[in-house]
């Protein structure tokens, strides 16, 4: 399964789209976890997981162990953001283990290269053309 990478360098962010062959090096990351984003282009970068959400929509968080999906109540943070103090829901949030059911994964940069990420994004887009 393909993932759409998204890649937040301060104020900006980049979409990348990661192709199955590559997709099947991320599964199984954590939130948290660092890995090599040479796999998508941007070599001499390093990505730092930092969440994403599956084919429905739940949002992962980092302290649902796993690539299963539950019910947790939640007071505030991922998932869920309340009305008034003290209020609390049961929603349902994805574990924080990359799987097959993530459609989309949400990265930082922790690592830059030597070039920026725009000019190396271009010049894959200029190839493809």
């Amino acid at each position: 399964m393909a993932f759409k990478l998204v890649i937040s360098e301060g104020a900006n962010s980049h979409q990348v789209e990661v192709e199955a062959a590559e997709s099947k090096k991320l599964v199984g990351l954590k939130i948290g976890d660092e890995f090599d984003a040479s796999l998508v282009g941007l070599t001499g970068y390093k990505l730092k997981l930092t969440g994403g959400s599956d084919k429905n929509g739940f949002p992962m968080k980092k302290d649902v162990d796993g690539p299963r999906r539950m019910k947790s109540l939640l007071s505030n943070g991922i998932g869920f953001k309340p009305k008034r103090d003290g209020q609390r829901r049961r929603k349902t949030v994805r574990g924080n283990t990359v799987s097959d059911d993530i459609v989309q994964i949400n990265t930082i940069i922790a690592e830059k290269g030597s070039k920026t990420i725009a000019e190396l994004l271009n010049k894959e887009e200029q190839s493809e053309d």
